[in-house]
């Protein structure tokens, strides 16, 4: 992309800057495509000792985002903090942008949650699901993406 190309940036409430030419015009649009959210920091928390934890970060790393991870040993506690349900958790708790990620999620959901911005607290992949990212192991387990918000309302965000 040469630097007088438009780029769209979206921000909060479907904003979107349309950028060329070293002009910014901050407009609403139903139409304009938002730049790619890989790039986004992403901060996990889970123990020193959880090896499929260390393998989604390496595949969210993989995937183009920047990743912070925090060993903590009060883990069940963080994640209550942030809102994860008992019935939703996973072995590791991140956030972006705002939003809790439980889990094994895929980044794909994850890019669309970034891009929709639901009134939600985040998305969860309870347990450990083999084959969901990290939890690669020759076996595939059909899952479900959560959505879910405060106060239990929990709905499929996405089958795989």
């Amino acid at each position: 992309m040469s630097d007088n190309e438009p780029t769209f940036s979206r921000r909060k409430f479907g904003q979107y800057v349309l950028a060329a030419g070293g002009v910014s015009i901050i407009g609403v649009s139903a139409c304009a495509q938002p730049v790619s959210t890989k790039g986004t920091e992403i901060v996990v928390y889970k123990t020193a000792s959880c090896g499929c934890c260390n393998q989604w970060v390496t595949y969210m790393r993989a995937a183009g985002y920047e990743v912070t991870t925090h060993n903590t040993e009060t883990l069940g506690q963080y994640k209550a903090s942030v809102g994860v349900p008992a019935h939703l958790q996973s072995c590791h708790t991140a956030i972006i942008d705002g939003y809790v990620i439980e889990g094994h999620v895929p980044v794909r959901e994850i890019e669309r949650l970034l891009l929709e911005k639901p009134d939600a607290v985040g998305l969860s992949v309870p347990g450990m699901v083999s084959g969901s990212p990290g939890m690669e192991n020759g076996r595939f387990d059909p899952y479900d993406v959560i959505l879910f918000a405060e106060h239990g309302n929990d709905t499929v965000y996405a089958s795989y």
